[in-house]
């Protein structure tokens, strides 16, 4: 039987039923709601030769910084090789096989191909989408979604999260009014759209609108909290807010509460509770237990090898726990990895080592190394990949570091 996917595009292995559920699989993913797994269960219980299915299920664990579950993502794709697919079909496992094989930049090649020919694909925009700003590669993740929008229409599912993406596009790009402007439209579609409230975070904080932010953060909880995947992340929103507006308690409060409630050890997460126990660090005193526990689960990934974003993440929870042991393994670790012909070598050269030793340098008071290492950095600090919220910790440690010299230099005429 040949079938076709709500956006036109001609699909392998599929039956009636296994295409609505990839389709609400898909929803979800592109929504960033959960219950995109138990719907591909569905799918592939009907349809076991369903290669979108398959492709989808992939995408998951690939789309990913940690590397334990972008390895995963093999096995669904030798399987996947094994089943009649058409052009398309094959593209996709083609960039799946490039990221497998740490190729990120080939895989992005693939998707634009594909885009090219399939332009409402929007499983292909997503993933290229992500991998854009994994990379860094701010300019590509502006054209790629601006180039398919005129193959879209509001009458398209899914049609809102494009929107949004491009809102995020634009916000990264610098255009904040414009990023505005098509995030609300994205709401006009569809109030609930997570990924455009997550864009309008991003747009105030960018812009300064800290009072402006917590409002609409606070107004639109239900959207951003409630059955989605960016909880975390949103939470994490909401305390910058509050530490822009010196409310070191409430942000404090959303740090115990929901970002580290739970413990996860979901990368992703971490990444979050570490950039913003740093800051907090900054104003608040006696989060020595925070500290430790954020350091130990941070423990397990030091020789991963696969993320300078991550790395710097790593090195935030052991120098703000005090492990120093724990710090000197991932120092060593990355010492043996700026060798490697990977692309995680190459980012190691780049900015991994000198950043995670900035930290290390500013965790132990010595502030005139910790500003010559990062202000070596902003040329490049892009490439960390992130949006420039994440990547700010960089600028403001080093804009710490720089008053405390400055205070100390204050303090010594009266001294003497």
């Amino acid at each position: 039987m040949s079938l076709v996917d709500h956006r036109g595009d001609s699909i392998t292995g599929a039956t009636p039923e296994a295409l609505a559920a990839y389709e609400r699989a898909l929803t979800a993913f592109q929504g960033w709601r959960i219950g995109a797994d138990a719907e591909l269960e569905i799918a592939l219980a009907d349809a076991p030769t369903f290669v979108m299915a398959h492709v989808l299920r992939a995408y998951q664990l690939i789309c990913s910084r940690d590397p334990r579950q972008v390895r995963q993502g093999r096995s669904v794709w030798a399987r996947t090789t094994t089943l009649t697919a058409n052009s398309r079909e094959r593209m996709h496992l083609a960039a799946i096989d490039a990221v497998l094989a740490d190729d990120y930049e080939a895989a992005k090649t693939r998707l634009s191909e594909l885009l090219d020919q399939h332009p409402r694909d929007a499983l292909a925009l997503q993933v290229a989408h992500a991998f854009d700003h994994v990379t860094g590669d701010e300019g590509h993740m502006r054209h790629r979604v601006a180039s398919v929008l005129p193959a879209w229409s509001p009458d398209l599912p899914g049609y809102h999260t494009i929107l949004s993406m491009h809102a995020f596009s634009l916000e990264e790009s610098g255009e904040y009014a414009h990023a505005q402007d098509v995030a609300q439209a994205a709401l006009e579609l569809n109030p609930r759209d997570a990924r455009a409230h997550h864009a309008m975070a991003h747009i105030f904080e960018m812009t300064g609108q800290a009072d402006a932010g917590v409002r609409w953060m606070r107004r639109h909880i239900a959207a951003w909290s409630e059955g989605t995947v960016v909880a975390t992340h949103c939470w994490w929103h909401l305390a910058l807010f509050h530490l822009a507006r010196a409310e070191w308690g409430h942000a404090l409060a959303l740090y115990d509460r929901r970002v580290r409630a739970g413990h996860s050890t979901q990368i992703a997460d971490l990444i979050d509770a570490a950039a913003l126990l740093w800051r907090l660090d900054l104003h608040c005193t006696d989060l020595g237990a925070r500290w430790v526990e954020l350091a130990s689960a941070w423990a397990s990934h030091i020789d991963d090898g696969f993320c300078s974003f991550n790395d710097l993440h790593a090195a935030l929870a052991f120098v703000g726990a005090h492990e120093w042991g724990l710090a000197r393994r991932l120092e060593t670790s990355l010492i043996a990895a700026q060798s490697k012909p990977t692309r995680h070598g190459s980012a190691t050269r780049e900015l991994g080592l000198t950043s995670c030793r900035a930290m290390m340098a500013f965790g132990r008071g010595n502030d005139t190394l910790a500003i010559t290492l990062l202000a070596s950095l902003p040329a490049l600090a892009h490439r960390f990949g992130g949006s420039h919220a994440q990547r700010d910790v960089l600028h403001i440690t080093l804009r710490e570091a720089v008053e405390r010299i400055c205070a100390v230099a204050h303090r010594s005429p009266q001294s003497a």
